[in-house]
């Protein structure tokens, strides 16, 4: 491709009064980087300028409370509630603006989805008392007094803003949260004036838009998040979405049409998709509003949009902008390398939420494992000394090791045993909904093949030849191999690893049972199920606990899918044989039933390929095993361990 193909994306648009130089905005994302005051920690700060070196027009701080005592739903969020917090907003505000950026903030209350541990107040605060499981009990319809109070919390976060020299705000009226919660009939059930009638659910949000921008004056961004459908029955639709913003164009600049609820683990998917759903899943609510005639300010779309998909979504006319987070995270120079007419080395994101995670730890990427680290690891930084360094193996964490060496400056050899560099990932990128994953698989082998390596195909590695190149030292990424436990009839001739099955290298019909219900058996069983199957999975994990070593909310979307497709669960048993009839499995209770198998799939586990890693250990002082072969776990432990080990040599 040629310099700037990308023409609609890199035309600048006005926003308000503020030009925007195209039409990129990053969207919000809690990245936990804050201190136990809510302060920007200078990592804050070093995140926040490489959103805005990644060549995007507007940035937005993620998910921000405006009122700390009953608005907060997660911690590690942003404090921009008092003036003791000035320092810290004036320094990230900097940082967007050292590259030409805007910086914008994502004020939120989180209304009935405030968190217990969290909250500070006896009462959360919502349109109608409306508890939800796992959160806050305790919640109070909201009084006169209450809704003025949050008005002016806004109100006055808005302000301070502007005073730290941000750009402007996005008011998150999306997703279930405090401002979509009296918008919407589902969880609005007031007979007062702010609820009932479309009129009356509207009024809360217009008085609080309103407010926020006689503050702040017209020179200051005012862009609002909302879904354009909440999905939930009794929810939000599109409609009443294009008849609100006709009212509330007047005080605001931007919308952003997001769909789906945060607040509920059956529609939270759909606010940030998972790899299990369409790329571009809310352009066509940003359409139907930036179709009306009567909506004449600028409407974003956010959700799973590439750079290439951005070009197509604005020329088409279905939106002026699109909001994008994880693909910059996967890689922060996609837009520079587009601009650049080098969109074939844009990394893929897998859409997998490791950037998100279950614990609360800063914002991380399973393709990008600098993201998030601190100085030393944050790049990847010239070694002080050149070294040869011996890659063995040449899966996930043999190329990351490869790309990093060759980065630090060091002279690399790789050895593959097979024909292509990728490993396992041509395994598992071939079942539905492994898009995303079989790019990643194209990009990685492709770069690794390019960067400066002496890569050497159909090689197996040994210790004869690997100090034959006389290696400083030497990194073994040798991965894992299927544990194969000693089941009787494991090795039956109906019976198929799970690797073999999902590569498509052996097939299967008929009444199917998958022995293992981790992730792998689930997806593969998925798989099996949609191309016609009869499966059963059975596990000695409970049947709530399936799935359960990935991100929780992937967890929850698998479940549901695998119900969606009638697989049967059997949890709380163990495979104690396979033979001619089925399946034979013993419960809790020592009672035993045999499962009827046509086919059987071993998706038992994997174990690091230790003989094979341990005949190289010894052979010099620095020796390195990385990723699977030091411990199975998924592409960001291999990733990462690879990069991290690799930086330090």
């Amino acid at each position: 491709m040629s310099f700037n193909d990308f023409q609609h994306v890199f035309t600048p648009i006005k926003v308000g009064r503020t030009t925007l130089k195209n039409r990129i905005e990053f969207a919000p994302m809690v990245c936990n980087f804050t201190n136990s005051s809510g302060e920007a920690t200078d990592k804050y700060v070093d995140f926040v300028e490489t959103q805005a070196a990644s060549g995007v027009a507007l940035i937005h701080l993620g998910a921000t409370p405006v009122d700390l005592d009953t608005g907060a739903d997660f911690p590690s969020e942003l404090d921009v509630t008092n003036d003791l917090k000035i320092n810290s907003l004036k320094l990230l505000a900097e940082a967007a603006h050292y590259h030409g950026a805007k910086l914008s903030v994502e004020l939120v209350h989180a209304g009935r989805g405030v968190d217990s541990k969290l909250i500070k107040t006896e009462w959360g605060l919502a349109p109608t008392s409306m508890p939800l499981p796992d959160k806050h009990p305790y919640i109070k319809e909201m009084d006169q007094k209450d809704i003025e109070h949050i008005i002016d919390c806004y109100v006055d976060c808005a302000s301070r803003l502007k005073r730290c020299t941000f750009d402007g705000v996005l008011i998150h009226g999306a997703h279930g949260n405090l401002i979509a919660q009296f918008l919407s009939p589902y969880t609005n059930h007031r007979t007062d004036i702010y609820g009932g009638s479309f009129e009356n659910r509207c009024r809360f949000p217009l008085m609080l838009l309103k407010a926020v921008r006689d503050a702040v004056g017209p020179d200051f961004i005012v862009e609002m998040r909302i879904s354009g459908d909440e999905i939930i029955p009794g929810g939000m639709r599109i409609d009443e979405v294009i008849e609100f913003l006709k009212l509330a164009q007047t005080y605001i600049d931007l919308v952003s049409v997001s769909s789906g609820l945060i607040v509920d683990p059956h529609y939270h998917h759909y606010t940030m998709p998972s790899y299990y759903q369409k790329k571009g899943l809310n352009v066509h609510l940003a359409r139907a509003v930036k179709q009306c005639p009567d909506i004449t300010i600028p409407v974003s779309v956010v959700g799973s949009i590439s750079a290439d998909m951005a070009e197509q979504i604005i020329a088409e006319g279905s939106a002026d902008m699109c909001a994008i987070a994880r693909s910059l995270l996967a890689d922060p120079d996609m837009l520079n390398k587009c601009y650049r007419g080098k969109p074939e080395e844009v990394r893929t994101c897998l859409r997998c939420w490791c950037c998100v995670g279950d614990d609360y730890g800063h914002i991380e990427c399973a393709v990008n494992p600098a993201l998030g680290r601190n100085q030393k690891y944050s790049k990847v930084w010239k070694a002080d000394e050149k070294k040869k360094v011996v890659v063995v193996g040449g899966g996930v964490a043999g190329c990351q090791s490869a790309q990093t060496l060759i980065k630090r400056g060091h002279e690399v050899i790789l050895f593959e045993k097979s024909d292509m560099l990728g490993g396992l990932l041509h395994d598992i990128n071939k079942i539905p909904y492994k898009e995303d994953m079989q790019k990643y698989t194209d990009w990685l082998v492709n770069t690794t093949m390019k960067c400066g390596a002496d890569i050497r195909l159909n090689t197996a590695a040994t210790p004869e030849n690997v100090m034959a190149e006389n290696p400083d030292a030497i990194i073994v990424a040798v991965g894992a191999s299927p544990a194969h436990p000693p089941i009787p009839g494991l090795d039956n001739a109906n019976v198929y690893n799970v690797l073999d099955v999902d590569s498509g290298r052996k097939k299967v019909s008929g009444n199917v049972v998958v022995c293992g219900g981790g992730i792998s058996g689930c997806e593969s069983a998925l798989a099996l199920a949609m191309e016609g199957c009869n499966v059963t999975i059975v596990d000695i994990l409970p049947v709530d606990q399936f799935a359960s070593n990935v991100i929780g909310m992937i967890t929850n979307i698998v479940l549901t899918k695998l119900k969606e497709n009638n697989i049967k669960l059997i949890g709380n048993h163990l495979v104690r044989k396979i033979d001619d009839q089925g399946v034979l499995i013993e419960g809790k209770d020592w009672s035993y039933q045999t499962l009827e198998a046509d086919y059987v799939v071993d998706a038992l586990g994997m174990k690091p390929n230790k003989e094979l890693a341990d005949s190289f250990i010894k052979l010099l002082p620095d020796v390195y095993v990385v990723g699977d072969a030091y411990e199975v776990k998924n592409i960001q432990r291999a990733n990462a361990s690879a990069y991290i080990r690799c930086c330090n040599i």
